[in-house]
C-alpha cells in the first residue's frame, strides 16, 4: 500500500496530536487527579500510536506504545504522576516532534530507536508497581503467547485443497521452492483487523507467493473473522525470514508456521466451495500493487512535497461559494451590457459598482479562510516556561490571553521564533532572582504575560513581565564598552534610543554566556523577523518594575489598501495602514535641525524624506511649489514622504520580488494596476 499520498495529512494531525499532549500533560502536572485530562492524554497517544503504525513508522509506533502503557496505568490509579514522569514525557515528545520532522524532510523516520527514553518509561513502570506486580506482570504475556501458540497451532492444516492447489504445489516443488503453512494471530485490542491483515498480506508477499487463505480474501476484507487467519504459500526464503517479515506488522500478537505436506490435509470433495488458488484471487482488493518497503527504504534526493493546510469551518466555504456566484453574475451582466447598445454610461458603471462590491467581500472572506488562530504557536509556550523555571532557578508563572485571535496563516507560521526569544529574554533578563524580588516586596513566583488582541488591521502581541525592567545606564555602558557606540554619542542618546541598541546584532547585557542567553542572538532575530513580515517592534520599560515588548502585525501579507503616489513621473504604493495625515506644506514652513530637514506640525516636530532623493529621481515639481507631505507612522515615531502628486486609494495585490532586490530595503514588493503597469511599494517603516 502506497502511504505517502496520506503524508500530509498524517503530519498535520500527528502535529495537532503533539500540541494538545503538550498541553494536556502540563495539566496533569497541576492536577494529577483530574480524570478528564488523564482520558484526553490516552485517547491522543492512543491515536498517534494508530496512525505511525498504520503509516509504517515502527519507532514512532514503539514510542508512543510505551507513553501509552504509562497512560493507561495512570488512568487505572496504579501509578501518579510526579515531576520526574513530567520530564520523562516531555523528553518523548520531543523524540516525537523529531520523528516527525524527519518525516517531513525526508518521508522516513530516521534511525534513532530512543531506547534509553524507553527504558527509562519501562523503569518508572516497574518501579511503581513493585517487584511482585511486576513479576506478574511478565508472566502474563508468556501465558497468553503459550495460548495462543496452542489455539493457533497449525490450523492450515484444516484448509481443503482442491486438485489446481496440488499441482501448483508440486510445480513449486519441481522448481526447488518449499510450500508453508502460516497462522497469524492478531491482537485482542486491535481496532482494525481488516487493515493489519492487508498488512500482512504486504509483509509475506514480499517473501512468498500466497496461494491460498482462509478464511477467503473477501472475509477478510470484510473483518468477518475472528482473531485468526491462515496462509499457504510457495516460497525460495526460509520458513524463519517470511515468518520474521509478518512479526514486524504491529498489534500482531503470534506468526506460527511448518513446512506443508500435502497428504496431511484433507481433499475438497465435489460440490464443496471453491478455496481461492490463485495469488491474483486471494489478494485483497484494497491493496495496492506497488512495492511499499522498497519505496521506503529508497533514498529519496527530492524532498516530499508535503501540503500545507488550512482547516476551514465549512461556513465560511459556503461564504466563498455564493460570492464566486455573484462573480460570475456580474461578469454575465458586463458581457451582456457590452454587447447591449443602448447601455447607458450611468448602467455601466452600475455594473461596475456591484462587481467592486463583489470581489471586497470575496477578497475578506478569502481572508478569513486564510486566517487561524495563533493557539497553534503559542500552545508550546507554557512548557518552555516549565523547563526555563528549572533550569534558571527561578519561579515563572506565563498568563496567557487572546489565544484565539487569528491571523493570516503565512505570519502564525513564522511568529514563533521571535515570540519564543522574547519569552526567554523576559524569563533571564527580565525577572529578578527570589533574593531581590523578597527584598523589592515583590511576590516569589514571577509573572510573564503574552497578550493577542486585534486592533484595527493590525494584531498586537504584548510580551510583559513584572521584572526587573530595563537598566539603560547599563546598555549604555555595555555597548560604549563594545564600540557600538562613543562616550560622545551615548550622551546625546535619550532612554528610547538606547532601548534599540538592544536589537543591534550580536549585542548581550548578559555576564556569562548559558545554553538560555548571552550569545547576543535573539532580539535582532525578533526585529528582522517581525519587519520582513511588515511588523514593527516596540519596548516600554520602567526600571524595577518590569518590561513590555510589543508586536503590531498587519492581519494578512496579500491584498492592502493603499495610497497610490507619484514620485517624478513614477507610481508608488504606500500602505494606508501607516498613514496618519497629509499636509500641504510650504517651502518656508521648512527648518534644519542638523543638515536634516524637518516640519513643526501640531506641536510635533517631523522629519523629512524627500522620496526623490531616495529614490534617486529627479521631482517634476519647482522648489518654489508647496510640498504634498505624506505623514507615516512607525511605532512613536512619525516622518513625512515629501511626494509629486496623489493619485487615490486603491485595493492592490502585493507581488513579492523575491530575492533579487532584497538588499533595497525600502521597497517591501510590487503590484499590477488596472492597465498593466507596475508600480512599486514602498515600505514606510524600513524609510524612517
Amino acid at each position: 500500500m502506497d502511504v505517502n499520498q496520506y503524508l500530509g495529512i498524517f503530519l498535520d494531525e500527528t502535529r495537532e496530536h503533539l500540541e494538545n499532549l503538550n498541553a494536556q500533560i502540563l495539566n496533569l502536572e497541576q492536577s494529577p487527579e483530574d480524570s478528564d485530562t488523564i482520558n484526553e492524554i490516552f485517547r491522543a497517544a492512543h491515536s498517534l500510536k494508530g496512525m505511525a503504525g498504520t503509516m509504517g513508522y515502527k519507532r514512532m509506533q514503539t514510542l508512543t506504545h510505551d507513553m501509552e502503557n504509562v497512560f493507561s496505568e495512570i488512568r487505572n490509579g496504579s501509578i501518579k504522576a510526579n515531576s520526574n514522569l513530567i520530564d520523562i514525557l516531555f523528553q518523548c515528545l520531543d523524540a516525537l516532534e523529531e520523528y516527525t520532522n524527519n518525516i517531513q524532510e525526508t518521508s522516513d523516520e530516521g534511525t534513532n530507536d530512543n531506547k534509553p527514553l524507553i527504558d527509562q518509561l519501562n523503569a518508572f513502570l516497574n518501579d511503581n508497581k513493585g517487584q511482585k506486580e511486576e513479576a506478574s506482570e511478565k508472566e502474563k504475556p508468556e501465558e497468553k503467547k503459550e495460548e495462543a501458540s496452542e489455539d493457533a497451532g497449525r490450523h492450515w492444516m484444516d484448509i481443503p485443497i482442491g486438485d489446481p492447489e496440488k499441482h501448483v504445489f508440486a510445480v513449486a516443488r519441481e522448481q526447488g521452492k518449499q510450500v508453508y503453512g502460516l497462522d497469524v494471530r492478531v491482537q485482542e485490542t486491535c481496532i482494525l483487523k481488516a487493515a493489519r491483515a492487508f498488512l500482512i498480506y504486504k509483509a509475506v508477499e514480499e517473501k512468498a507467493e500466497i496461494i491460498v487463505c482462509n478464511p477467503s480474501a473477501q472475509d477478510i476484507e470484510d473483518e468477518k473473522f475472528d482473531l485468526e487467519f491462515s496462509l499457504i504459500v510457495v516460497s525460495d526464503n526460509p520458513l524463519e525470514q517470511i515468518i520474521q517479515a509478518a512479526q514486524n506488522v504491529s498489534e500482531i500478537e503470534s506468526v506460527t508456521g511448518d513446512v506443508f505436506e500435502v497428504q496431511d490435509v484433507p481433499v475438497k470433495e465435489q460440490g464443496q466451495e471453491d478455496v481461492p488458488a490463485k495469488r491474483e484471487e486471494t489478494k485483497p482488493a484494497a491493496v495496492s500493487q506497488s512495492n511499499a518497503p522498497a519505496k521506503q527504504n529508497e533514498k529519496k534526493a527530492a524532498k516530499p512535497v508535503v501540503n500545507r493546510t488550512v482547516r476551514v469551518d465549512i461556513e465560511k466555504l459556503d461564504v466563498l461559494m455564493n460570492l464566486v456566484s455573484e462573480l460570475i453574475i456580474a461578469k454575465n451582466s458586463l458581457v451582456s451590457a457590452s454587447s447591449s447598445e443602448g447601455m447607458t454610461g450611468a448602467g455601466f458603471n452600475e455594473q461596475i459598482e456591484y462587481l467592486e462590491s463583489v470581489t471586497t467581500n470575496l477578497h475578506e472572506s478569502v481572508m478569513k479562510v486564510r486566517m487561524v488562530p495563533i493557539e497553534s504557536v503559542v500552545s508550546k509556550f507554557p512548557r518552555m516556561i516549565r523547563e526555563l523555571s528549572k533550569k534558571l532557578d527561578k519561579k515563572m508563572e506565563l498568563y496567557m490571553s487572546g489565544e484565539e485571535t487569528e491571523l493570516d496563516r503565512t505570519v502564525v507560521d513564522e511568529i514563533g521564533d521571535p515570540l519564543m526569544h522574547l519569552l526567554r529574554n523576559s524569563a533571564d533578563h527580565g525577572l529578578e532572582s527570589a533574593e531581590v524580588r523578597a527584598k523589592r516586596g515583590k511576590p516569589e513566583v514571577g509573572s510573564i504575560f503574552l497578550d493577542a488582541y486585534q486592533d484595527g488591521n493590525n494584531v498586537v502581541i504584548e510580551v510583559r513581565d513584572d521584572g526587573n525592567g530595563i537598566d539603560t545606564e547599563a546598555v549604555k555602558a555595555k555597548a560604549i564598552e563594545r564600540g557600538v557606540i562613543t562616550p560622545e554619542q551615548g550622551e546625546s542618546m535619550t532612554e528610547k534610543d538606547i532601548i534599540g541598541l538592544l536589537f543591534h546584532a550580536g549585542f548581550s547585557t548578559a555576564k556569562q554566556i548559558s545554553d538560555v542567553s548571552g550569545r547576543g542572538v535573539g532580539l535582532d532575530v525578533v526585529k528582522s523577523k517581525i519587519e520582513s513580515l511588515s511588523g514593527e517592534v516596540e519596548v516600554k520599560s520602567k526600571l524595577g518594575e518590569g518590561s513590555t515588548w510589543i508586536i503590531r502585525l498587519p492581519l494578512t501579507l496579500a491584498i492592502i489598501q493603499a495610497l497610490m503616489v507619484i514620485v517624478g513621473g513614477e507610481k508608488y504604493a504606500i500602505s494606508l495602514g501607516s498613514i496618519q495625515t497629509i499636509e500641504d506644506i510650504s517651502p518656508s514652513e521648512i527648518k534644519l535641525v542638523g543638515n536634516s530637514e524637518v516640519i513643526s506640525l501640531r506641536g510635533s516636530v517631523i522629519p523629512l524624506i524627500r522620496l526623490s532623493k531616495e529614490l534617486d529621481i529627479a521631482s517634476l515639481k519647482s522648489p518654489e511649489d508647496n510640498l504634498i507631505v505624506v505623514i507615516v507612522k512607525k511605532g512613536e515615531k512619525l516622518a513625512g514622504l515629501v511626494v509629486d502628486e496623489l493619485m487615490g486609494q486603491q485595493e492592490i495585490v502585493i507581488k513579492s520580488l523575491g530575492r533579487y532586490i532584497s538588499k533595497c530595503k525600502i521597497i517591501s514588493g510590487a503590484t499590477i494596476l488596472g492597465d498593466g503597469e507596475v508600480a512599486l511599494i514602498l515600505d514606510a517603516n524600513a524609510l524612517i
